[in-house]
């Protein structure tokens, strides 16, 4: 296909952190983390065409940050200079269907940077192996080298740093997320004033057999942002009281997540758990091989 008619799309998935560990702060102000991610079926639509005009992202989501402002046009400023070309690029539009909710803790604009990076490499640098993008992708956020594979996967550092895991058994997930976000960086802020002791309660290994007692997993942030934010406690509660083998605030907020073994109970949980002001969702875990 030639440029001049180069259209392509990818679907970019959500994430959740099945368990998420802050084990301090960096000399460098990030947070140094041990977190386990986990793609799951809800996703955006990240649409690349060719066109005359200036580089363009857009969607029709007015919580998405338009242009400049938004990770992708990061992205493929980045890829244009990887490549050795100078200036802002022009003759592209991006376009997203966004479906996965911001300021959630779900890896929306992340996982939407990592698809863009792709379809970037398809247009400009079509001879350029895979591992020309992680080195760009690291710049641009933390977890985005993550959503090139997927699946199940360990990330260390402030998040760049991943490892493949061996593939969680399916899992149905009931998503909850509710009218109001959390700021990534508001929710570490939190979690410097945590008091010395609590951190060191919070800062305990995970267990070997977590798959085995997956109830066994946390995030360290959630005890920081449930203080500020009740109401996502009393979801997590409202999930485990209607069944979910495990369930936690995924990320930095404000979505929620149970874990349930069938489709039908999932189904079942989202009915009972429906509160006025939350949207929730039915979704799934994927592997990369799905």
């Amino acid at each position: 296909m030639s440029q001049n008619r180069f259209q392509r799309q990818l679907h970019a998935f959500a994430k959740i952190n099945l368990d998420l560990r802050v084990l301090g702060l960096r000399s460098d102000g990030f947070h140094e983390v041990r977190t386990i991610l986990q793609t799951i079926e809800l996703h955006d639509t990240v649409q690349l065409s060719v066109r005359r005009g200036p580089f363009t992202v857009t969607s029709r989501t007015q919580m998405m940050p338009q242009d400049h402002d938004n990770l992708i046009w990061t992205a493929g400023l980045a890829v244009w200079r990887a490549i050795g070309r100078t200036g802002i690029p022009d003759g592209v539009a991006v376009r997203v269907k966004k479906r996965i909710p911001s300021e959630a803790g779900l890896g929306g604009a992340s996982s939407d940077a990592a698809a863009a990076l792709l379809l970037f490499r398809q247009l400009w640098a079509p001879e350029e192996k895979g591992c020309f993008l992680r080195d760009v992708a690291a710049d641009i956020g933390s977890d985005v080298p993550f959503f090139f594979n997927g699946g199940t996967a360990l990330a260390t550092g402030r998040g760049e740093r991943t490892k493949q895991l061996a593939p969680l058994k399916r899992q149905w997930i009931v998503l909850a997320v509710p009218g109001f976000g959390v700021q990534t960086p508001q929710a570490y802020k939190w979690w410097d004033s945590l008091p010395n002791r609590k951190k060191k309660e919070l800062q305990r290994p995970l267990s070997r057999s977590w798959r085995r007692r997956m109830d066994l997993l946390s995030n360290d942030l959630q005890v920081p942002v449930v203080k500020k934010h009740p109401a996502i406690g009393e979801m997590i509660d409202r999930l485990r009281a209607v069944g979910a083998h495990a369930a936690s605030m995924s990320g930095s907020g404000s979505a929620v997540f149970g874990l349930f073994a069938g489709q039908a109970d999932a189904i079942l949980a989202r009915r009972r758990i429906r509160k006025a002001g939350w949207r929730t969702w039915v979704t799934r875990t994927i592997s990369r091989e799905d």
